[in-house]
């Protein structure tokens, strides 16, 4: 029996669904960035402590990942992302209406949590596309998702005038709720986790991740540990911004050291009697695998979000230009997204996976090492022209490497996800930080020499196929 286009019938509007989805997630998950100034005049507050509003938005998205990797791959795509949807429109209301500084912590810190719907669509998408077509549909989900955050930025400014007053900006914010609101309803009665053919491949617990083998075991305890360091960075940057006081930095990171130990030896006991049974092949995968795509992931989609928050200021004090023009050179990462990542999981399906990303990388590392050297004496168009040469080849990058994560396990394509997808935000925490540390040149080189690596480890990989089952017909399809 062999697999017909037929056999996916719908899938375009599952992939539509999931991307809008997605879109409307990013859109409440930065619908604050556009009244930064607004907020914080209205409510009296220091920049830094607007600044912990914006870092603390981004501080569960990163364990958020891991565990709502776990319930797709428990509960399905089309239950998880309806509730997450409904139930983060509580805190965005919270938010928009909240008339002191701990109401918007506490609902933006709980709000963060929308970012892990990215894991929920990956999972969803890779059910309606054959493996063949796999990286071009996941590029379009994130890309054109993605896209939500430029979209807020865009349109609620002008959203808030047309509400008037100066409430204005509430009511724009209250709107994204409303619409995620509703939004989790539709997606609830339409959404399908898979073509009426295929058994949607649950897995018997929301349980972490197991490895299959004790040196798999291993690489598991060292790929946790960064989860938990970039919980310590935002910390770190909280205290430094004066939010959090020394005492309760100390408390939260003992808490945060004491919380990984806790965890890691529950682990360690659940996966040493996991270990001593035989081990299914069919259940059997390779954690090196993980841990290769998401430092990929850590060095393409982390320096990009790094870049975009350091690209203005960067520019402004190269070319000394005016902070509209600067703002908008960063705004071109943005709109690159649309076309770039999508290219990436198409180069990966038509060329071959582990060679388009090697490919892929090692041109960005070149790339950011010219970066490096950019200075006042460059013209201004050589020096954009190679901003978005960096844009697009990143997104690119991010976009095939993310075509391999399905390719591990099916079963736990949304704890793999939920990892990979998790070390693109500590890349970003990680980078952020070294550029506070050096000067923009030590930052770009240290990009750059980190993409290097990832591309010779991406060498390592070892994906030769995909299984899908249907009707009991075991149908293999080549995935490198």
């Amino acid at each position: 029996m062999t697999t017909s286009k037929h056999d996916y019938n719908g899938q375009k509007q599952m992939l539509t669904l999931a991307t809008l989805g997605f879109f409307i997630s990013v859109m409440v998950w930065f619908n604050m960035a556009p009244f930064q100034s607004t907020i914080q005049e209205q409510l009296l507050l220091t920049s830094d402590e607007v600044g912990a509003l914006m870092i603390v938005n981004l501080a569960l998205s990163i364990p958020g990942r891991i565990v709502v990797g776990r319930l797709v791959d428990r509960f399905g795509p089309r239950n998880v992302f309806s509730i997450l949807l409904i139930t983060m429109s509580i805190p965005c209301f919270v938010f928009a209406l909240g008339t002191t500084y701990m109401q918007l912590l506490i609902s933006r810190l709980i709000l963060g949590t929308i970012g892990a719907s990215f894991v929920i669509g990956i999972r969803m998408v890779t059910e309606w596309f054959p493996t063949k077509q796999a990286g071009l549909a996941q590029g379009i989900y994130a890309g054109w998702g993605n896209f939500g955050s430029a979209f807020a930025a865009l349109t609620l400014p002008t959203l808030a005038v047309l509400f008037g007053g100066e409430n204005g900006w509430r009511y724009a914010m209250c709107l994204t709720g409303i619409l995620a609101l509703l939004y989790g309803v539709v997606y609830f009665l339409k959404a399908k986790n898979t073509p009426s053919w295929k058994k949607f491949q649950y897995t018997k617990t929301a349980n972490p991740i197991k490895a299959t083998s004790h040196y798999d075991f291993r690489i598991l305890l060292l790929l946790t540990i960064p989860i938990y360091g970039g919980m310590a960075i935002l910390v770190w940057t909280l205290q430094e911004t004066g939010v959090l006081t020394n005492f309760v930095a100390i408390f939260l990171y003992s808490a945060i050291v004491l919380f990984y130990t806790f965890n890691m030896i529950k682990r360690w006991k659940s996966n040493q009697r996991y270990l001593q049974q035989e081990i299914p092949e069919k259940e059997k995968f390779s954690m090196k695998n993980v841990a290769i795509l998401s430092f990929g992931y850590f060095a393409t989609f982390g320096s990009e979000l790094a870049i975009i928050s350091m690209l203005p200021l960067f520019f402004q004090n190269t070319f000394t230009i005016n902070a509209v023009f600067a703002a908008a050179i960063a705004s071109s990462f943005a709109f690159t997204n649309l076309i770039a990542r999508p290219a990436g999981g198409w180069l990966s399906d038509r060329f071959g996976r582990k060679k388009i990303t090697m490919m892929l990388l090692s041109s960005l590392s070149l790339l950011y090492i010219m970066m490096a050297f950019v200075n006042s004496s460059w013209p201004i168009y050589l020096a954009l022209f190679l901003t978005i040469c960096c844009s697009l080849i990143s997104q690119a990058a991010s976009g095939a490497i993310f075509s391999m994560v399905s390719l591990i396990k099916k079963n736990r394509t949304g704890q793999i996800a939920g990892m990979v997808g998790a070390y693109g935000n500590i890349g970003s925490l990680c980078f952020l930080a070294v550029l506070n540390l050096f000067f923009p040149t030590s930052f770009f080189i240290a990009i750059s020499v980190l993409l290097l690596i990832c591309s010779v480890a991406t060498s390592q990989l070892n994906v030769d196929h995909s299984k899908q089952t249907s009707k009991g017909t075991k149908l293999k399809e080549k995935a490198i």
